[in-house]
């Protein structure tokens, strides 16, 4: 019996397994658009209204995330994972600062619909996620996460574990620096380098319609 348990791990790992490699295949990534707005909006209202995950009070209008993500794909990526003809998650960035001198920097959001688990689309999402913006010439990317000490009912810290496990590191903590439900949070930024800081003249950020890249583009992820 052990035996066979442990053929049956080595089976999943290897991707020759069918628990994890059907559930995998099922998941596509595909470009956001405007229309999207409502799907997105679904996935992010639970976090408002029942987490500190994020800092928000109140949950964007449908209007506002059309706004978003039209916003957004002037200058970055929005990507969206599906499961089942249902959106299941969505990343995108954004500009870590206005001034020009951070140009090669941005900040990232991450959200994957809450009864939806062990997907790999999140993973998946960061890795399509960072090629893109490495093509942008982007260089830092930073992920402000709200952290829970001691974690409790409205937050654990389940995100920072996993941008740890994709390679981001703790940069800065800011301590009790937001409240929600009555209670104070810190936030932590972690970052992941994208490649090399070279001294001299820097390839201007690429924004991203420039790439011309399509959801087939998406597939490699």
């Amino acid at each position: 019996e052990k035996k066979k348990k442990k053929n049956r791990k080595q089976e999943v790992l290897s991707g020759t397994g069918k628990d994890v490699q059907v559930m995998e295949n099922q998941v596509t990534l595909r470009f956001a658009v405007p229309d999207d707005a409502a799907a997105i909006r679904s996935i992010y209202e639970p976090y408002v209204l029942n987490t500190a995950v994020t800092s928000e009070y109140y949950v964007p209008t449908e209007e506002e995330f059309r706004a978003r993500i039209t916003r957004t794909r002037e200058r970055y990526p929005y990507i969206v994972a599906v499961k089942d003809g249902q959106i299941i998650g969505y990343i995108y960035a954004s500009p870590l600062s206005p001034r020009h001198a951070y140009s090669w920097a941005a900040e990232t959001s991450i959200y994957i619909r809450q009864n939806v688990q062990r997907t790999g689309a999140g993973s998946r999402l960061y890795k399509a996620l960072s090629a893109i913006c490495r093509k942008q010439n982007v260089l830092n990317l930073y992920a402000r996460i709200a952290f829970a000490d001691p974690e409790d009912e409205f937050l654990v810290n389940a995100s920072a574990r996993f941008h740890e496990a994709i390679g981001f590191r703790k940069a800065a903590e800011f301590h009790r620096v937001f409240h929600k439900f009555g209670r104070w949070y810190n936030a932590i930024w972690m970052e992941k380098l994208l490649g090399d800081h070279d001294e001299g003249a820097m390839p201007e950020v690429i924004p991203f319609p420039e790439l011309h890249l399509t959801n087939e583009d998406l597939k490699e992820y």
